[in-house]
């Protein structure tokens, strides 16, 4: 009996699973590190929890999860940009013949509801990796006749849509006869794709050096798990680029950073043939471009390094991309003395005498201020650019009052990369807190990371050089032959 049972928990409860409906999630092939820790966020976010009684093929589009209800499903589909579609999945198979058998075997009074001779429907054939003809998909159409379909066809506005989804393998140059797996299911809902592009950032009023891609921008603020009410903080806020996606969630927004001309719009433009920022471009007027100026709090001039806020839980998200040194520069306000230097020569302007802010200085007063400032349960989501001949996963900033949720990498270059790390709060800050870091043998290790300017424009030199040379060899090699 022992056996039977501990067999029983180590499959994760599979007998309780199977209880649970099963959807065929349909997912971009794009940003494929960043898509299981969105849909596990959210799914968290809705009130479940990640299951699938099947192994999931991290790079595949299709994943099959196990869902309480479509309205879970529903909401899951409301938020995440990582996937396209959802569907109450009926049957599956290696095989056409075992995609029928599969559905012959789906229970009848699940399908009833939407066979109905009142109800209207249409079947959509979905082939990923292949093209197919029209002869072909209407064969495959036709070959679900013995689907007890009572209503009428109506391709342009129908009740239900059924997908005939079919999956031909990764490798577009070994592209099978047969696919590898088909899956027939209730069309649900769409994911939000277009976010991305409605927020683009090529049409968005106020942009700067290092604004990030809206599809970037709405992950991050998934995998912060923010939702309506929140209230968000970002302390290199920049141009809001990553307020504006917390906003659309329907969060309130508010951030810091070191430049005042940024903060307030001013100073030259980053956009090519404009010379100074006009007055719609702040961050303010970033927000009403979206129509979500209600939810824009304000935007501080402030030193990360200095903390401004009063000692209480504050943020339910801290959702940054703090600077890296390479398009925008690392700076901290300089010490009282140069403060007070700058004072007798009676300098007059908004710009703080500022020093070297390391990176690894950075990132640990970032995770002091989250394990300070957030809720208990909020999240932290930031970059944290590496050297990739010298990252270990060892070498990512931790603190005792936060837990590592993912760890996602966006290759840069052939050798540096940066990883979006998600955190989260699960611990009360205590004093004792705030120089932990110090102690801790992995602090160390990012500090190799200081020099992460040095190390990516290097790699920058070596590969120019090397194309210099190799165009060189190409040229002398022409000449050669033209001599010949």
């Amino acid at each position: 009996m022992r056996g039977w049972a501990e067999r029983f928990m180590a499959s994760g409860g599979a007998m309780a699973r199977g209880l649970l409906p099963s959807y065929l999630l349909l997912l971009a092939q794009e940003n494929l590190e960043f898509r299981l820790p969105e849909i596990k966020s959210l799914l968290s976010l809705c009130g479940g929890q990640f299951s699938s009684q099947q192994e999931i093929r991290i790079n595949s589009p299709f994943w099959i999860l196990n869902i309480p209800s479509e309205e879970m499903a529903r909401g899951l589909m409301k938020r995440t940009v990582c996937a396209k579609s959802v569907f109450e999945l009926w049957g599956q198979g290696k095989s056409a013949e075992e995609l029928y058998t599969s559905l012959k075997n789906y229970p009848m009074e699940k399908m009833v509801p939407y066979l109905q001779s009142n109800s209207t429907y249409k079947i959509h054939i979905h082939a990923f990796n292949k093209t197919l003809t029209q002869d072909k998909k209407i064969r495959r159409i036709d070959a679900l006749e013995f689907l007890p379909f009572e209503g009428k066809v109506n391709l342009k506005n129908p009740e239900h849509i059924f997908w005939i989804l079919e999956d031909y393998g990764m490798d577009p140059n070994n592209v099978p006869e047969d696919p590898l797996d088909l899956y027939f299911g209730r069309w649900i809902a769409n994911g939000q794709r277009e976010l991305i592009e409605s927020y683009s950032v090529k049409r968005r009023h106020f942009i700067g050096n290092t604004s990030m891609d809206a599809c970037l921008s709405f992950i991050m603020a998934n995998h912060g798990r923010v939702k309506a009410n929140d209230v968000v903080f970002d302390p290199f806020v920049g141009t809001g680029g990553l307020l504006i996606s917390s906003a659309r969630f329907g969060a309130y927004v508010c951030g810091t950073d070191i430049d005042y001309n940024t903060v307030h719009g001013l100073g030259k433009a980053s956009r090519k043939n404009q010379k100074w920022r006009g007055p719609d471009e702040n961050i303010r007027a970033n927000l009403r471009q979206y129509g979500l100026e209600k939810y824009y709090l304000d935007a501080l001039v402030s030193d990360a390094s200095k903390p401004i806020w009063r000692k209480e839980m504050l943020f339910d998200a801290i959702i940054t991309d703090p600077p890296y040194g390479i398009r925008e520069a690392t700076r901290r306000t300089g010490s009282q003395k140069e403060i007070l230097k700058a004072t007798e020569r009676g300098t007059e302007n908004h710009i703080s005498i500022s020093s070297n802010y390391h990176l690894s200085d950075i990132f640990f007063d970032l995770l002091n201020s989250a394990a300070e400032y957030l809720v208990m349960g909020g999240r932290l989501v930031y970059w944290l650019p590496v050297y990739k001949p010298e990252y270990t996963e060892e070498i990512i900033p931790r603190h005792p009052c936060l837990k590592l949720i993912s760890n996602c990498e966006q290759m840069l270059s052939s050798h540096t990369s940066r990883r979006l790390i998600t955190m989260e709060k699960v611990k009360e800050f205590e004093d004792e807190d705030q120089y932990s870091h110090l102690l801790d043998y992995q602090s160390l290790l990012y500090k190799g990371h200081n020099s992460f300017r040095e190390k990516y424009f290097s790699g920058v030199t070596k590969r120019i050089a090397k194309e210099e040379k190799d165009n060189q060899k190409l040229g002398n090699s022409s000449y050669v032959w033209k001599d010949h």
